[in-house]
């Protein structure tokens, strides 16, 4: 068994710390990225280096043989307003065994967990077969897997198997619901706001289809193990010269959970056909997302997320349980993500055999509250080392 000396835990909790402290949101992962790349190379991957889009890799392993993939995403979604921390949400502070700060959960602490399992295996001199990977990914944030797809399709690697360090309190998740994001606009023809009659307001008929749109949640399908799809509206906004014009458009934003058995297509059918009963010129359109990396790569991907479940009894997912009782002495529960993640691209739409393991909770994800308990952290480092030891044989 591979074991973590005291001075080794101290040095992933100060590196843990440090990421912390670093601001890494989408598309700015920089800093943070130099940081974990000069890490892997000092506890001593034999290979480390950054590609097109930004991902940090380091690898171990002989490279004949299966390859295993660990995925953690530097980025994190931004502090909000900071006076509303009762923390300094990049101070790293720790209090009663538990670390506070932006990106703790989400997924600092899985990352930190990663670098230094691979560590164990070195100072161990694991002998493994086939490849590890440890990948810190970029703007999983913004655009869940797209990174990943950059770092199969552009950059070659083809793992066998994936493990996401998102939260899951040290149990197993394999499988989430998909997402779609999608944009409605209605139109009218602007006038005076005193002669309202003069024009056409779009703000009323998008009005009406809002309303269905809400009532649509009581129609979704629904999943055994998934559960339920879902709709949100989230951004609505008009176009109007002022508060006495009235406005010639009206656009609003949703966010749709799609359940096992849902589709992209048949999503956005279920809103043309709400649209077509209030306002038949309106569209709806499947958002493109866009920017730059800070590489500089061009980044452009659509917002649809395909919902995946890999079976309960597949080698992997009984792997990690296994990996997970010999290390930490209990048989985890096998469940899901309520939120997406790049398992979307790796096994929704790659079909690569992907699973979920990391320190954290779910519930902590992008709150004012962002912690992680310091001994989870090392509890992952350890079953990530055990876990590559028995695939990797």
């Amino acid at each position: 068994m591979v074991e973590f000396s005291p001075q080794a835990e101290r040095d992933l909790i100060a590196f843990l710390r440090n990421l912390i402290r670093i601001p890494s949101p989408s598309t700015e992962e920089g800093e943070v990225a130099a940081w974990v790349a000069e890490e892997m190379q000092r506890v001593g991957f034999p290979e480390v280096w950054v590609d097109r889009i930004g991902n940090v890799i380091g690898r171990l392993g002989s490279g004949v043989g299966k390859t295993l993939l660990y995925n953690a995403h530097m980025d994190t979604v931004g502090i909000g307003d900071p006076k509303s921390w009762s923390r300094d949400p990049y101070g790293a502070e720790i209090e009663a065994g538990v670390l506070y700060g932006r990106g703790a959960s989400d997924m600092k602490g899985a990352l930190a967990a990663m670098v230094y399992s691979a560590k164990a295996l070195i100072d161990a001199g694991a002998a493994l077969e086939g490849s590890l990977y440890v990948v810190g990914v970029v703007q999983e944030e913004v655009c869940e897997g797209l990174a990943m797809r950059v770092l199969i399709e552009e950059e070659g690697i083809k793992p066998d198997f994936v493990v996401l360090g998102e939260a899951t309190n040290l149990q197993v998740s394999r499988g989430q619901r998909g997402r779609l994001g999608m944009r409605l606009r209605t139109h009218g023809r602007s006038c005076h706001g005193s002669a309202p009659e003069r024009g056409v307001n779009a703000i009323y008929p998008m009005a009406r289809i809002a309303l269905e749109i809400e009532g649509l949640n009581g129609r979704l399908a629904e999943d055994p193990f998934l559960g339920k799809g879902s709709i949100a509206a989230t951004v609505i906004e008009s176009t109007s010269g002022g508060t006495n014009v009235v406005p010639d458009s009206c656009t609003l934003y949703l966010d749709r959970r799609l359940t096992a058995g849902e589709t992209e297509a048949g999503a956005v059918v279920e809103i043309e056909e709400i649209i077509a009963c209030h306002s038949p010129d309106a569209e709806v359109v499947v958002l493109e997302y866009e920017a730059t990396s800070y590489r500089g790569y061009p980044c452009r991907a659509r917002q649809y997320f395909p919902a995946w479940v890999l079976d309960e009894g597949h080698s992997l997912v009984q792997a990690m349980a296994q990996a997970i009782e010999e290390t930490l002495g209990y048989r985890p529960t096998i469940g899901k993500w309520a939120f997406s993640t790049d398992g979307a691209y790796t096994m929704g739409v790659a079909g690569i055999p992907t699973i979920g393991f990391g320190p954290g909770e779910e519930r902590f994800a992008h709150t004012i509250d962002d912690q992680v308990r310091l001994e989870d952290v090392v509890k992952a480092a350890r079953v990530y080392a055990r876990l590559a030891v028995d695939i990797l044989k």
